[in-house]
């Protein structure tokens, strides 16, 4: 388990079988997903209701659901490591 720093508190980030994403972790509170890539780049998408996020963690490819359900479709910015 890895942690970043997003809205001025740690949150967990899991790591996930997928060739697309590295980890990913999820705030409730704020409705902030954050998606470290396997590139190394990570990416914050705001207003992520919880539903798509566990939506995400049990999608057969989370690639695919990524850039059809999330990128683009929240607000996001890029997250300095």
């Amino acid at each position: 388990m890895a942690y970043s720093l997003v809205c001025g508190e740690y949150m967990d980030l899991k790591k996930v079988n997928s060739s697309m994403v590295y980890a990913i972790g999820y705030d409730a509170k704020s409705k902030t997903l954050e998606v470290v890539f396997r590139s190394g780049k990570g990416w914050a998408y705001e207003e992520v209701p919880k539903k798509v996020y566990q939506e995400l963690l049990k999608s057969e490819s989370i690639g695919s659901y990524m850039r059809e359900n999330i990128i683009d479709c929240y607000p996001s910015y890029p997250i300095r490591r």
